[in-house]
């Protein structure tokens, strides 16, 4: 059942929450960025979105999780997002997150496999900007509601975290699913699909939804995004008003490749108006601050 108390802040399971040169910006990116981390909350009622897959907190270089982390924390403070919605991390991973973004952001989330256990689908947000006001997590199983559950043949347990939110500045609410989907089965993924698709149909039909996440196949390639968009979902990246360059999402530290597949996706309901998307190639000294590109949106809801 869905919690329907506010979080808290706090340093636990449910909630918490350096400069350098050769940085590699996209032009769009830029734009879609703000003032420095010190500075005061924007205004305007443009919700800033992001999804990124983190990559695991291996300690084994290259591309450690100490080589990476301050690249993660400079892309988040030069972005800033409203909420984000990220994939893989780990429990103290999701904590030094915590810790880089401020005090301005708290984050829900949970082990996969149960308390601080195996990877997060960590929803991190704006206090100033949102506030939730209920979440819940659920396991992309026959058994959804049994943490820990992997009924499908997939590769790892796999599960999503959604959170309905207070918009402090429209006074509107809305909600935000966060997932990602099992690399290994087809088959999996598309029961995923249609699971998700179930719970959408099941929240408030009369607010806006988002769903962010690592899909782990191809926009307009697979049955796995029709059956998102067949639950009343369009793809950010489409209906934009302006993108960036577009670039597969998942690299693997290896050169980036243009007009590449995107895995990682930002979904929304048709009522959204996306002013821009973007794939942000941020990067410092040639160290990206995961195997993926984080995606990123501009709209209104």
């Amino acid at each position: 059942m869905p919690t329907d108390t506010p979080v808290t802040r706090r340093s636990g399971l449910r909630t918490a929450v350096a400069t350098a040169t050769a940085v590699t910006v996209p032009l769009l990116a830029t734009a879609l960025a703000a003032a420095p981390a010190h500075a005061v909350e924007r205004p305007g009622r443009r919700l800033e979105v992001m999804t990124f897959n983190l990559r695991y907190a291996s300690p084994t270089p290259p591309n450690s999780w100490p080589e990476r982390r301050p690249v993660t924390r400079e892309l988040l403070r030069h972005v800033r997002p409203h909420v984000i919605g990220t994939q893989e991390g780990l429990y103290q991973q999701v904590r030094d997150i915590a810790e880089d973004l401020g005090p301005h952001y708290a984050w829900i989330g949970t082990g996969r496999a149960g308390g601080s256990r195996d990877e997060f689908m960590t929803v991190y947000y704006d206090t100033r900007r949102l506030a939730p006001v209920a979440y819940e997590h659920f396991w992309l199983s026959d058994t959804p509601d049994v943490i820990g559950s992997n009924t499908w043949g997939g590769g790892s347990i796999r599960m999503v975290t959604w959170v309905r939110f207070h918009d402090r500045r429209t006074e509107r609410q809305f909600y935000f699913l966060n997932t990602h989907l099992d690399n290994h089965s087809q088959y999996a993924r598309t029961r995923a699909a249609h699971l998700i698709s179930d719970r959408l149909s099941a929240l408030d039909r009369t607010l806006p939804k988002l769903v962010t996440g690592d899909f782990n196949v191809a926009a307009h390639k697979n049955p796995v995004y029709d059956t998102l968009l067949d639950a009343g979902l369009v793809d950010t990246w489409d209906t934009a008003g302006e993108r960036s360059k577009q670039y597969a999402t998942f690299h693997g530290y290896k050169p980036l490749v243009p007009d590449g597949d995107r895995i990682d996706w930002i979904l929304a309901t048709p009522a959204a108006r996306v002013h821009a998307a973007a794939i942000n190639t941020f990067s410092l000294a040639g160290q990206f601050p995961s195997d993926h590109l984080p995606v990123q949106a501009s709209l209104t809801l």
